[in-house]
């Protein structure tokens, strides 16, 4: 059920022509169309299925509506949709986790969403780590997420939690945890 989980991830945020589907402005795939399209592909899923990976993934990555008629991925999308985020005041300190061999590119450049519409932010060490961990050795940048907010900056709080902001300028790392 993992592979179906992540080819159903990488369609709702960044291809649903993939599997033959379109998103609505905010994200939403038909229910009915997404398991036609993934079928279709020589791999099996259900409304049974879908209905537990929604329910079990521990980072809630993704959200049915009221009717379970229709599903989107809660963030992390590369198409431009507006999964309708809200806009909050962030906490005083947030984190990045990336690889090293990112790190002199980040102190020139600052922090950039890359091809995603947001960078993320952690609210813990940890989960940061787990992030950066993911593409090398692991390094987690400490943001003063409080002084970016008081510059102007704004952030915006996920449905299953992380937090994201267009941009974080070097000047606002102030640590580097390795």
């Amino acid at each position: 059920m993992k592979k179906i989980s992540k080819f159903i991830a990488y369609i709702l945020r960044h291809n649903p022509s993939a599997v033959g589907i379109e998103l609505d402005e905010h994200g939403w795939a038909d229910v009915s169309a997404l398991i036609d399209g993934v079928c279709k592909t020589g791999r099996f899923v259900d409304m049974q299925m879908l209905e537990e990976i929604v329910v079990s993934d521990k980072k809630r990555r993704f959200a049915f509506n009221d009717g379970h008629t229709k599903i989107r991925a809660n963030q992390g999308h590369s198409v431009k949709v507006d999964v309708e985020m809200k806009v909050l005041p962030p906490p005083d300190t947030l984190y990045h986790g990336t690889a090293d061999k990112y790190i002199e590119s980040i102190r020139v450049n600052g922090i950039i969403k890359q091809s995603r519409n947001y960078v993320h932010l952690s609210k813990d060490i940890q989960t940061a780590l787990k992030v950066g961990s993911r593409h090398g050795k692991a390094v987690v940048l400490k943001i003063d997420a409080r002084q970016m907010y008081c510059d102007g900056y704004v952030f915006l709080l996920s449905a299953n939690n992380v937090w994201q902001t267009e941009q974080v300028p070097f000047k606002y790392v102030t640590e580097e945890i390795v």
